[in-house]
């Protein structure tokens, strides 16, 4: 009997009347926001502007469910395919089934889609957004806590996780968090990239491709400990060839960039400089005109000072003539 273990939840799914609110959804959504938020801090900190990243990712975003749920359906076509299975649900993303390969492959596409539209760099957009997107495969992760899937070996670990369910063949009893590791390695590779992209200044798409290098590594031992089906090619899961290469790949393009284009981008969207200008001009305008409203205040006020200095000279002036007259006639 296990003392003490992680609990899977009894369901994934909470009805609120007809409507069906699903914590694999409710996950991913989270993900995003929290991905578009820090992004958009680090674009404006990089010299962009406010909202550039949000109106990006509504073409990254979708990009990225459907290159998510194309890379999971072709990899695991028997799931919806074979006999004795329903094709449609192929379509129930909710459901759980998003590959992180095609969701990063496709995202890019709807990235660039967006980059182009704006004007600005990819590989500068990419590298503002890249610590986000860890993040929000963090929390994304925890779908899967909910949808009891993606678990490791057998474990009496004081945090294994008991599995509960029987549906799709799974065997209840107590299993590695696979989903856990990978969420815990997924923060670390956010607080990486943060970290060296403020030690080095990386720039050009070099942060973005470290964060890429670094989550393979996780993917890797964590691929290593699932124990769902999946397709193997000389003796290794077919994502652990795909995080293999995908490494090699993010390692090769930080060496060849660092030595082409050392540094980062001197400007990563075209305007935004002169927008902080015009705002601080516009806050010397304002400036200028209150200090002309001051002197002009200044001025009526010595002037009225003046015309009352003027008054009382005069007054002073009739008394003295009343009082020579007065004596006159005395």
């Amino acid at each position: 009997m296990e003392l003490a273990y992680i609990p899977s939840p009894s369901r994934g799914v909470i009805h609120l009347g007809p409507i069906p609110l699903r914590g694999y959804a409710f996950c991913i959504i989270i993900g995003v926001f929290v991905a578009v938020w820090l992004g958009n801090k680090r674009w404006i900190a990089r010299g962009g502007r406010t909202g550039t990243v949000a109106d990006i990712a509504v073409w990254a975003v979708p990009f990225g469910l459907l290159g998510g749920r194309l890379y999971h359906v072709i990899t695991d076509y028997e799931l919806y395919f074979s006999e004795g299975r329903d094709w449609v649900d192929a379509f129930k993303i909710w459901e759980g089934g998003l590959g992180i390969w095609g969701a990063i492959a496709l995202g890019a596409l709807g990235a660039w889609i967006g980059c182009r539209r704006r004007g600005i760099p990819m590989p500068a957009y990419a590298d503002a957004v890249a610590p986000g997107i860890a993040l929000a495969q963090a929390i994304g992760r925890w779908g899967n806590w909910f949808n009891q899937e993606l678990y490791g070996k057998p474990t009496d670990l004081p945090w294994a996780l008991h599995i509960t369910s029987s549906a799709d063949g799974r065997v209840p009893g107590y299993y590695h968090p696979t989903f856990l590791y990978e969420s815990l390695w997924c923060i670390g590779v956010a607080l990486l990239v943060i970290w060296a992209d403020r030690r080095f200044k990386l720039g050009h798409g070099r942060a973005f491709a470290l964060y890429v290098a670094a989550y393979c590594v996780g993917r890797f031992w964590v691929e290593y400990m699932r124990v769902d089906d999946a397709h193997h090619i000389l003796g290794l899961r077919l994502n652990n060839w795909t995080a293999l290469l995908v490494f090699l790949l993010a390692v090769v393009y930080m060496v060849v960039s660092a030595k082409k284009r050392p540094g980062r981008e001197a400007v990563v969207e075209p305007g935004a400089a002169e927008d902080v200008s015009d705002g601080k001009a516009d806050g010397k305008a304002e400036g200028d005109d209150e200090g002309d409203s001051k002197s002009d205040a200044a001025i009526s006020t010595k002037a009225d000072e003046k015309d009352d200095a003027d008054k009382a000279e005069k007054t002073d002036g009739d008394v003295k003539d009343e009082a020579q007259s007065g004596s006159k006639k005395s």
